[in-house]
């Protein structure tokens, strides 16, 4: 393969991976290139139907092809555009053409290159250069969680941990549209040719790249009002030793949780805590495999992670069962899709470690409910540890039993209980239960109004509208306004159905 001189009066044939790359302009701008440059129409197609897609790949090669053609003019460069002829992909045209008028190919693409001298065409291969991004790395210091940048307005950075950031302006100078387009570019070249780098997701109006141990979210219009980029980094890699967990967690952690849900807020330190607990099982001799979109946990080569983007559930189904891994970490659970996946190698005995929004710890429990049969969830899951400011500030634990759930008296209301326990303390504090069509959750410690409570004050509520309601644990008492009175007579029956189905007392106050 040539990378050196390249000769006179040549008849040049370049790939889109020269050009999305820059290496073509670099060669023209450098003086490498004497002859004719021909680029196929089919190429130029691709790439605005891409730009009209709203993708910044497509943006990024008409802007590529732009620059291209004002440097082959200041260098008297001849250019020709041609059809390729065929509805093959752009670069397989290529590889044609270049054959049927003896041209040279010019690629980044080592493939492309093999592809090309198996089929006997001169081939100039250029190796992809590593680029960095540092028009976005100035913005960051060691402090620094993310930064945000929109046209229009000044940049800022998140700085600080977890639980404790404060938001910084970065510049007095609002950012322009060139300037976001600019470190657009900048990033996407750098997510091409480096080894590190990937782009994850390219949607209408967004991209997502990982970039080393940078996540960046692009957004562009129709998609948003205007370019935005938001950069995280992470900026702790903790051990799950640094956690100060208590010993009695740890042993279980060792023994016996197999079906482990790390929930918290936005920005709380899940996926800090989960790559903790990924290492710990590593250093316990377990194979662990891990499911991102995007993958930016920061782990060693010996933990396999893969990418929700680029296979399907049951591709990953099928991989993480042959490959039988002993935990399989799943970060940002968020769809029906992720929790069917979750709850499918969980049953097949895959040890999983799922990770999701939100605002308390039972809320993690509640995200289930209705996905799968309320009688699985304990077999499902069998921990849930909340992250607060960074630190773990709850572990709750869940069995099954059959019990009188809290609060009622009948005994044939006994029925299949799910209790949730403090795990620390061993403290009951909720259960959850079906009553009817209905899955309760009920709080025991008092930790608010359960989903009992709520329902019977609706269905009173409906029968006597201008009753005040009052429920202390089995106790429910109505006052009804004297004026109102007449209307107790009507309803008096269906209370006492509701004092036989939900096992409650009544009582009735004229006021």
């Amino acid at each position: 393969m040539c990378t050196e001189s390249y000769g006179f009066e040549e008849l040049y044939v370049p790939d889109t991976s020269v050009i999305v790359d820059g290496t073509l302009r670099r060669l023209v701008v450098d003086g490498k290139l004497r002859g004719k440059i021909v680029f196929l129409r089919e190429i130029i197609d691709r790439f605005t139907e891409l730009a009209r897609e709203g993708r910044s790949s497509g943006m990024l090669g008409l802007e590529e092809l732009r620059l291209i053609r004002a440097a082959c003019e200041t260098r008297e460069i001849p250019v020709d555009v041609v059809r390729g002829g065929g509805r093959d992909n752009p670069d397989t045209l290529v590889l044609r053409y270049a054959q049927e008028v003896s041209g040279k190919l010019i690629t980044s693409s080592r493939i492309q290159a093999l592809a090309a001298e198996s089929m006997g065409i001169s081939v100039i291969y250029i190796p992809p250069s590593r680029t960095g991004i540092s028009m976005l790395e100035r913005f960051f210091d060691k402090s620094t969680m993310s930064v945000h940048l929109k046209e229009g307005a000044k940049p800022v950075a998140k700085k600080g941990y977890p639980g404790h950031w404060v938001l910084e302006d970065l510049g007095e100078t609002p950012l322009s549209k060139d300037e976001i387009e600019s470190i657009t570019d900048e990033v996407m070249e750098a997510a091409r040719t480096s080894p590190d780098g990937m782009i994850e997701v390219d949607r209408l109006g967004s991209t997502i790249v990982q970039l080393g141990d940078y996540r960046i979210i692009i957004t562009r219009p129709p998609m948003s009002d205007g370019w935005e980029i938001t950069a995280v980094r992470p900026i702790a890699k903790l051990r799950l030793e640094d956690y100060g967990l208590p010993e009695k967690l740890i042993k279980r952690l060792e023994e016996r949780a197999e079906g482990i849900v790390i929930a918290g807020a936005p920005g709380a330190g899940k996926t800090t805590f989960a790559q903790a607990l990924a290492q710990y099982y590593l250093s316990k001799n377990k194979i662990i495999k891990t499911v991102e979109s995007p993958r930016d946990l920061r782990l060693p080569p010996e933990i396999t992670q893969y990418s929700k983007v680029y296979a399907s559930e049951d591709e990953l189904h099928d991989i993480l069962l042959l490959s039988r891994p002993d935990y399989t970490v799943f970060d940002e659970m968020r769809t029906d899709l992720d929790f069917k996946l979750y709850v499918d190698l969980r049953l097949a005995g895959i040890g999983m470690i799922g990770v999701t929004h939100a605002t308390s710890p039972i809320d993690a429990i509640q995200r289930f409910i209705g996905r799968i049969d309320i009688g699985m969830i304990p077999s499902v899951i069998d921990t849930v540890i909340f992250i607060d400011e960074g630190q773990v500030s709850k572990v709750y634990e869940l069995s099954m039993t059959v019990k009188l759930p809290t609060g009622l008296r009948e005994a044939e209301l006994a029925r299949p209980v799910i209790e949730v326990r403090d795990f620390l303390t061993g403290q009951l504090e909720y259960e959850i239960y079906t009553f009817g069509e209905q899955t309760i959750v009920v709080p025991v410690k008092g930790v608010g109004i359960s989903g009992l409570e709520s329902r019977l004050k609706r269905i009173l509520s409906n029968l006597i509208p201008a009753a005040e309601i009052r429920i202390e644990g089995s106790n429910v008492t109505i006052l009804v306004p004297r004026e109102d009175r007449r209307a107790i007579k009507k309803v008096r029956r269906k209370l006492r159905k509701l004092e036989s189905e939900y096992g409650i007392n009544i009582n009735v106050r004229i006021i």
